[in-house]
């Protein structure tokens, strides 16, 4: 049912909106143009309602063109193929590029990277681990990793953004998986993100949230009980101590190193994307002619200690230099 609504319903009324958007293009503008001098930032309604429009026609020319793919690869019969995998893949590079390259200049945005890249380790696949505080973190994250490494992600995320048709629909045709996080179910889970890990090559990068959300204060709190609840009192006083990330969940990491035995495993940290989690966040708190860093850290994996709770404090221990990092970088 749901895969119908998303299918048969959203898609269209995008496809639709942005029509209706761009038809009635001068009256948006007029309207933010009055707003700007009245609203906090240079010609802020004007500058977020251009990367709208920019983004939903960007998803209203995807959905016809994976349309059309659908029929060409013989009613979906070689969609998995290497074949249109690789097209698919050509698809998400080339509209990040579009997207970005806009987002980019029409809210100048500047974003650098310190620390060793995935471009130092070539031919050598690696798991990615970034801190999460919202949707802009991961778009930026793939888009980096395919735009200036090369790299081919499989990403693991939530099952909420497959209400996005576009990802929805482009996700289900390469590498990835929409999961939904449900505590009494963790080794299903487990089990689908060590599928997805397995068999990696020397430009894949199998990228994984351990935080299982963007941060808030409350899912903070919520994620600290959740450790004295199992009896974990040393690792929630270490948790509380962390005050700009989650305390990560190790399970699906675990699972991810056990299955892709020959990765390294690269830490990323940002500023400048927090906390970007709702539509109001978005008009509050969107960066504007500011500077995004991203801090990469690469681990070898003969540095990777063997055993689930040496693995588990190893990860505790990397969380808690994030959180330092952010605490001496936020803007």
């Amino acid at each position: 049912m749901r895969w119908a609504l998303r299918r048969l319903v959203i898609a269209p009324l995008v496809v639709g909106l942005t029509v209706l958007l761009w038809v009635t293009l001068p009256l948006w503008a007029i309207g933010a143009a009055a707003l700007s001098p009245v609203l906090p930032g240079r010609l802020r309604p004007l500058r977020i309602m251009w990367v709208a429009i920019v983004y939903l026609t960007c998803e209203a020319l995807l959905l016809p063109v994976m349309l059309g793919l659908w029929i060409a690869s013989g009613f979906g019969w070689r969609l998995r193929t290497p074949y249109f995998e690789g097209i698919h893949y050509d698809l998400v590079q080339g509209t990040m590029w579009v997207f970005f390259r806009e987002a980019r200049r029409v809210l100048r945005l500047s974003i650098e990277t310190e620390g060793p890249t995935p471009a130092a380790y070539p031919g050598r696949p690696i798991l990615v681990c970034c801190r999460h505080a919202g949707p802009g973190d991961s778009f930026v994250l793939i888009h980096t990793l395919m735009a200036w490494y090369d790299r081919e992600p499989r990403v693991v995320l939530k099952d909420t953004l497959a209400w996005d048709p576009a990802i929805d629909v482009l996700l289900n045709r390469i590498p990835a998986r929409f999961i939904t996080p449900d505590p009494g179910h963790g080794d299903r889970l487990e089990d689908q993100i060590a599928s997805l890990a397995t068999g990696l090559d020397g430009n894949d990068a199998f990228v994984i949230f351990p935080e299982g959300g963007n941060f808030t204060p409350r899912r903070r709190q919520k994620a600290i009980d959740r450790l004295r609840r199992l009896g974990l009192e040393r690792m929630a006083q270490r948790a509380e101590r962390m005050v700009h990330v989650l305390p990560p969940r190790p399970g699906g990491l675990l699972a991810a190193l056990d299955a892709a035995p020959e990765a390294d495993v690269v830490l990323v940290a940002h500023t400048g994307l927090d906390h970007l989690v709702t539509v109001g966040d978005i008009w509050r708190e969107l960066p504007m002619d500011k500077r995004v860093v991203m801090r990469w850290w690469q681990v070898p994996r003969a540095e990777i200690p063997a055993g689930r709770d040496a693995r588990i404090e190893w990860l505790f221990g990397w969380w808690e230099r994030i959180d330092d990092w952010i605490a001496e970088n936020r803007p």
